[in-house]
């Protein structure tokens, strides 16, 4: 079957052409192999604050959860690291009955400043930007909103020239416009992947890499967004949104043989923000071991089966 797989997947790959077009939200984007422009490196240095976040589920009981959140900003100036900031939360999500409707809510409980609110996370269940189809999200976005808004607040505090944030600047929750709107010019995303398609149903980031230029480039589609590759010896193709000033400025992070083509201080904020599965376990046993908690140990039994069935077979 393998090779009835293959042989299938191979009449998938289409012919690429410069007649394509980009797909963007609703929009249709020629493609013109002109509109590729060379990355400039400089010798002169700014302040650039990587901004990343983890996050684990500790407890879920499906009516109720908890999630531990991380959020790092790291300040480089060039390749030299100046400032970290790290924020540590827990978040406790759970449903109420409210005027006819459920409503998520959360309680924050962290040392020192909230960079959440709980007013921010008091969502209807049924809010068009939570939904998957016709069924309500479950609790558990409540924890990738908190992560999410905490990255978008901490950019707001931190002390650089230019911001540079995992992910895109798309608002996908209640309430993260809001932020986003706020943020300044200074501060720009850049995506570990893509699921943008192109007219042709291909992916543009192999269509931009065929045809793109033989030493670092970017491709503006928008005024906000285009497509980036930093290193001339990199596979991979990045989409940027956001200020292209600090492109420049990026080259040498892209230099690390660690992931060739993608800025180091990523990879940094992302190794400091993660919270590890052994961290992960060690806060759920601290807290359903607990002499206190023999009543929060007994809804252990409405978690998913799945667990259970994964732990059988380990």
């Amino acid at each position: 079957m393998l090779t009835a797989v293959s042989e299938h997947l191979r009449n998938l790959v289409h012919t690429f052409s410069d007649k394509d077009q980009i797909l963007l939200g609703d929009v249709m984007y020629s493609f013109d192999p002109q509109r590729f422009q060379r990355i400039l490196s400089t010798q002169e240095t700014k302040r650039i604050a990587f901004i990343d976040g983890g996050q684990a589920e500790i407890f879920n009981a499906g009516n109720f959860m908890v999630s531990f959140i991380r959020v790092c900003a790291h300040v480089f100036a060039g390749l030299k690291k100046k400032e970290m900031v790290r924020s540590e939360f827990f978040v406790i999500n759970s449903t109420h009955w409210q005027e006819g409707e459920m409503w998520y809510k959360s309680v924050i409980l962290a040392e020192g400043e909230k960079l959440v609110t709980e007013e921010q996370l008091s969502v209807n269940s049924h809010d068009p930007l939570l939904k998957r189809g016709k069924e309500r999200a479950g609790p558990l976005i409540l924890s990738s909103m908190a992560r999410r808004f905490a990255e978008l607040t901490l950019a707001r505090k931190v002390d650089a020239d230019f911001i540079v944030l995992d992910g895109t600047l798309d608002a996908t929750y209640p309430g993260e416009e809001n932020l986003l709107k706020i943020l300044g010019e200074k501060v720009c995303s850049l995506a570990k992947s893509s699921s943008l398609l192109t007219m042709n149903g291909n992916s543009p980031v192999i269509l931009l890499q065929k045809w793109g230029l033989a030493e670092p480039w970017v491709y503006p589609v928008t005024k906000i967004t285009s497509f980036v590759k930093l290193h001339q010896h990199s596979r991979h193709v990045f989409r940027f949104e956001g200020n292209r000033e600090v492109l420049p400025f990026l080259l040498p992070h892209a230099a690390d043989a660690l992931f060739l083509g993608y800025p180091y201080g990523l990879v940094f904020a992302d190794a400091m923000a993660r919270v590890s599965n052994q961290e992960q376990k060690s806060l759920f046993l601290r807290l359903v071991l607990n002499a206190e908690n023999k009543e929060i140990r007994e809804y252990l039994t409405t978690l998913d089966a799945h667990s259970i069935l994964d732990s059988l077979s380990s």
